[in-house]
């Protein structure tokens, strides 16, 4: 089988492309000069990136009062979980009531759930949404799924790429289907993947790729869905600490 040398290399800049920023992290110096009551997602999530690296697009919240009404001035401050950083950590809103961060993820592969929070009149107000961190092996399922299953499974056509979506009589799942794909095993995927749809007695539309992709590259595939579910992947069995 031919390896794919301009995939690994596009991976190996992923990884390399951490960016260089200044990373401020205190509130101390800001003074508000307004408050208001609710906080919004403008811009920004579900994005996805390479560990440790800058997320393409900036994080955008507003801030807002009792009428919906744009608050300027208001502080903002951004947190995250360990190794997440923020450029700026908090910030003024602007005059049309927004506060614009870079997030920088983790080193941990998976979804980064991030918070801006804003003191408000009475009580803080805070919006929550995720960025999803991608490892080693999950930046190669996705660099392989776009190769291979995203003309047939995204039904939004992109400049490197015109979708089949709407010409398939039986629709693939997105990847991102947490409601169907969670459901089965990774074995079960490794199965779909290997021999076709077929053999789980689902759709003859989904070809084999045992003989065109290696046993690593089918897992890293299966590590990609399972990061960009939604709602997140759970295996079975797993129990959190309290």
């Amino acid at each position: 089988m031919t390896r794919r040398p301009v995939a690994y290399a596009v991976l190996l800049l992923m990884v390399a492309g951490i960016g260089c920023r200044h990373w401020s992290a205190s509130s101390s110096a800001l003074k508000p000069t307004a408050a208001g009551t609710a906080i919004v997602l403008s811009s920004g999530d579900k994005q996805m990136g390479a560990t440790g690296t800058v997320l393409p697009s900036p994080l955008v919240v507003q801030v807002n009062d009792d009428q919906g009404t744009a608050v300027t001035g208001a502080l903002v401050e951004f947190q995250g979980p360990a190794g997440v950083r923020f450029d700026p950590a908090a910030v003024l809103t602007d005059s049309s009531g927004q506060a614009t961060t870079n997030v920088r993820l983790g080193t941990i592969a998976g979804r980064d759930l991030v918070s801006a929070t804003t003191p408000g009149k009475a009580h803080p107000a805070t919006v929550q949404v995720a960025e999803i961190a991608l490892g080693y092996q999950q930046q190669l399922g996705s660099i392989l799924a776009d190769q291979f299953c995203n003309r047939c499974h995204d039904p939004e056509s992109s400049a490197q790429r015109v979708s089949n979506y709407d010409n398939l009589a039986v629709k693939p799942h997105a990847f991102s289907d947490g409601g169907t794909l969670n459901k089965m095993s990774d074995a079960d995927l490794l199965s779909v993947i290997q021999h076709g749809g077929p053999a789980l007695s689902r759709s003859a539309l989904m070809p084999p790729y045992g003989k065109t992709l290696s046993p690593a590259d089918m897992q890293a595939i299966i590590a990609y869905i399972r990061v960009v579910s939604d709602p997140p992947y759970s295996p079975a069995g797993t129990v959190y600490g309290k």
